[in-house]
């Protein structure tokens, strides 16, 4: 074989194989390409959208739990009118909600063309008080909106932990008061006592009263009056 026609099967093989290649790029549809996430995910009607639920539970735990638990998710709304959560229910037990600053709210209002994100520092929060689910496994998780919409989802249940995202998500622990500490107890309040003079020292007698000054030690006599009439002399 001479080397041009060595050089031109190589050619065609080669260009066999791009050509394979290409054909197999071109049957994978965008939608076998498309990663899919591990956590649940919901949408109601065309305008509500759920992602990312999980069940959190508190830090340390594990296997079969029951205990305070948070709800984790991302609502999204593309309506042009407000949606309105009115409940969410893991396994039997309802969710109470919070605002960003922990006061307590009847409702979690999704403004239109918004998106809010429920648990974590700094949102709103969804507390279930004592939920009985599997760490590691999925529980049962329902949304009820005021307009009616509801949807059911299997969420899956991760503990607080520096391990994987929800580190932070968890219920707070409640805190344990500390023991009341009595007041000591007080000896009664005695009158003071004089205080002791120093050692070697005697103490002063009280000062008397000075008597008054007298001459040089006899009484003084006052002076006899002069009398107008002189004695006669003698003859």
């Amino acid at each position: 074989m001479s080397r041009s026609l060595r050089r031109g099967s190589i050619a065609a093989i080669a260009a066999l194989a791009i050509a394979s290649l290409s054909s197999c790029a071109a049957s994978n549809t965008p939608d076998t390409l498309q990663i899919k996430p591990d956590n649940a995910a919901a949408t109601l009607g065309t305008n509500l959208r759920l992602n990312n639920i999980v069940i959190v539970t508190g830090a340390g735990t594990s296997g079969d739990y029951t205990g305070p638990t948070n709800v984790v998710v991302n609502i999204s709304n593309t309506a042009t009118t407000p949606a309105e959560l009115q409940s969410i229910t893991v396994g039997n037990a309802s969710a109470t909600f919070a605002d960003a600053a922990g006061a307590p709210q009847p409702t979690l209002v999704i403004p239109a063309g918004s998106s809010v994100a429920i648990g974590g520092q700094g949102n709103p929060s969804a507390s279930v008080s004592a939920a009985a689910v599997h760490i590691g496994g999925f529980a049962n998780t329902t949304f009820a909106f005021k307009d009616g919409q509801k949807v059911d989802v299997q969420a899956g249940v991760s503990p607080d932990s520096d391990k994987n995202l929800y580190k932070g998500f968890g219920p707070t622990p409640a805190a344990v008061p500390s023991k009341s500490t009595s007041p000591a107890a007080t000896a009664p309040t005695t009158p003071g006592t004089p205080a002791t003079p120093p050692a070697g020292t005697t103490p002063s007698a009280p000062a008397t009263p000075a008597t008054p000054a007298t001459g040089a030690g006899t009484a003084t006599t006052p002076a006899a009056p002069a009398t107008g009439t002189t004695a006669p002399a003698a003859h």
